[in-house]
């Protein structure tokens, strides 16, 4: 098996029930395994959830992670998604402060450029909504940390589903 580390995604189909979302997220805090990120939300039939999970993981350890998860009795489907051909995406907010006429016409041209929203702003500040993949996500945020003094940042976990006939990320 391969010992690097690398990143990997698990959608997880799940029983909609109190409990099990803490049941889960325990797993992996107890066997030491990081959660990168983690979203749920019902599926078309309100007695499902799907679950994203996004880990950082040699071969041998996910492979554990997925057996462990397959073992659970909430757990209806595990789906590897770590090499499939998905659609993914994450929600990002960033909260721009402190900033003067220049800058907000510079955040109006970044908006543009990354086709995010401009959700609210004010005198001094902009809030920008991002729909992108992690990775792009993680440089809009570079981006920003190194033009404005002032950021703040709000991320939602990624979302996924099987792609039909395209490869995205």
């Amino acid at each position: 098996m391969d010992s690097t580390m690398k990143k990997r995604w698990i959608s997880l189909f799940v029983e909609n029930q109190v409990g099990v979302l803490p049941k889960i997220s325990g797993l992996f805090s107890g066997k030491l395994y990081n959660l990168d990120s983690l979203t749920v939300g019902p599926t078309e039939d309100p007695t499902v959830s799907r679950m994203t999970i996004a880990t950082s993981s040699d071969d041998e350890t996910f492979e554990q992670i997925k057996k462990q998860l397959n073992k659970m009795i909430e757990v209806i489907k595990v789906v590897d998604f770590t090499d499939c051909s998905v659609c993914m995406k994450e929600l990002l907010y960033v909260k721009v402060k402190k900033i003067n006429r220049h800058e907000k016409e510079e955040l109006f041209q970044i908006a543009q450029s990354f086709q995010a929203r401009i959700v609210d702003y004010g005198k001094d500040s902009l809030l920008l909504e991002f729909v992108h993949s992690a990775t792009k996500n993680d440089a809009i945020i570079k981006l920003m940390k190194e033009e404005f003094q002032s950021i703040e940042v709000v991320r939602g976990g990624s979302v996924g589903i099987e792609a039909i006939n395209m490869t995205q990320r």
